[in-house]
């Protein structure tokens, strides 16, 4: 139960994990960091994953407080973007949130949301509550974003979409169509979801995943009068990296004990998130190139499926050693010197931590990313949907501590040529040194931040100090 002496700040996520890691996080960083009381919102789900994660935290002010599950069934159409069904659950969920909020004693003083949470600010201000939007994403999707929000959307369809020029955005790097946004590559779709941006302009600022030095030309426009800060009007604050370090969860014994046994960052680690799928035609690829690299793996193996979000099916087999169907025959036999394949999940923290990891195949989730950085790990990336691609740009062309695949024009597909020589770039290559060096610099970077005294501290620090001298009325 929040305490009178302490700042109170409530947190709402909405669905997906992707959304609620970084906003855990956040809350564990404020009440060990800058002693506030925090309780956590969020949408109530059988999803597995979700429900460890907020079983796993134990600390005294922090609470959390799952909203009952709301039917939006008879308000969107199925095939509606996800974007759409995304802020209706958040607008169907602020009755339950006003009401948990009006029930509480000590109230708090400040109301933190993601992206997609900005119609509760209107719950905010009814209980005289500051308001503060929490981009779990980087700056750059963020300075996207709003730029695309002001362009007629005529101009981005002619010259973005169809002429795939690269859009241009103020004091920052320029967006090729290659890499676009898919609510900018359906720009014309009669359903898409309207950018929530003057509601995050009236609020008291906006919380950024990211850190000063990592992003230092994009928050300096988002601040900019004369560029994007004259559109946001309101403070910047990059408070990251934050992300999920979970001392209860534990690798399977014998997955720890196989990756005890491997030298030094000699291992690539396989995953595409939570939700990301490839098809079985990419999926065959991608275990020849595995295989063909020779390099030392461990892959987390989700059944293929056209949708890149994922559908799940039942693993049918049809070898002898157990291989799947969907995986090339006696693709288990043949790797079994140099790879390890998980069925759907495993604590990614863990593996990514762990001595003999030294390369990340990855979706380029931003959790993820900040994860691999976090733990001085080079990338492949390997982008499936959302801002993914973005996030590849970034880190292959900016940050260089990933390298890219060419994919098939004709087939979309990343041939396991390209897979085996990307595998053996990171693992073997001098190319890869050069990596491996650069993204041990972004950690210590990441940690300077952190740190007390360092750019992201301060910038929470702030925010602390704004909640702790607002008293509701």
């Amino acid at each position: 139960m929040p305490k009178e002496d302490k700042p109170h700040a409530a947190l709402l996520a909405s669905p997906g994990m992707g959304h609620l890691i970084p906003i855990m996080e956040l809350g564990k960083r404020m009440v060990t960091h800058h002693d506030f009381h925090v309780t956590i919102f969020f949408i109530a789900s059988d999803h597995a994953s979700a429900t460890s994660l907020l079983k796993s935290s134990t600390l005294e002010n922090l609470d959390i407080i799952a909203l009952p599950s709301v039917d939006i069934s008879g308000l969107v159409d199925p095939d509606a973007q996800l974007v759409a069904k995304l802020f209706l659950v958040m607008r169907e969920s602020l009755p339950s949130l006003r009401s948990s909020i009006g029930a509480m004693k000590f109230r708090p003083s400040a109301l933190i949301v993601d992206l997609f949470g900005a119609d509760a600010f209107e719950a905010a201000e009814e209980f005289g509550m500051l308001k503060y939007v929490f981009n779990t994403s980087n700056a750059w999707c963020l300075a996207v974003m709003f730029h695309s929000a002001r362009i007629d959307d005529k101009f981005i369809l002619e010259d973005h979409v169809k002429g795939q020029n690269s859009l241009e955005i103020p004091g920052c790097k320029s967006l090729s169509f290659r890499d676009t946004l898919e609510s900018l590559r359906n720009i014309n779709r009669i359903d898409r979801p309207e950018f929530r941006g003057d509601k995050m302009t009236n609020s008291h600022g906006i919380l950024i995943n990211t850190w000063e030095d990592l992003e230092s030309s994009t928050i300096e426009a988002l601040r900019d009068n004369n560029l994007l800060g004259t559109i946001l009007k309101v403070p910047i604050y990059p408070i990251g990296p934050l992300v999920r370090q979970d001392g209860n969860q534990v690798l399977d014994r014998q997955v720890k004990l196989w990756l005890d046994k491997q030298p030094i960052e000699s291992v690539v680690y396989v995953s595409f998130g939570s939700g990301g799928t490839l098809s079985a035609k990419q999926m065959t690829e991608l275990a020849w190139g595995l295989e063909q690299s020779q390099q030392k793996f461990v892959w987390v193996v989700r059944p293929p499926s056209n949708n890149a979000l994922g559908t799940y099916f039942t693993i049918s087999e049809d070898n002898v050693d157990g291989t799947p169907d969907y995986l090339p025959h006696g693709f288990f036999t043949r790797t079994k010197d140099i790879g390890l394949v998980i069925p759907m999940w495993v604590p990614q923290e863990q593996i990514l931590s762990h001595p003999s990891v030294g390369g990340f195949l990855t979706h380029c989730g931003w959790n993820s990313t900040l994860e691999s950085i976090m733990n001085g790990v080079p990338l492949i990336a390997w982008p499936l949907y959302a801002e993914q691609k973005m996030n590849a740009a970034m880190l292959n062309e900016d940050f260089e501590i990933a390298v890219r695949p060419t994919v098939s024009k004709t087939e979309e597909i990343v041939g396991r040529y390209e897979i085996e020589k990307m595998v053996r770039t990171i693992m073997v290559d001098k190319e890869g040194q050069a990596i491996k060096i650069r993204v041990k610099e972004l950690k210590n970077s990441a940690e300077k931040a952190l740190n007390k005294g360092g750019s992201s501290f301060n910038s929470l620090s702030q925010v602390a100090r704004d909640c702790m001298f607002h008293h509701p009325p």
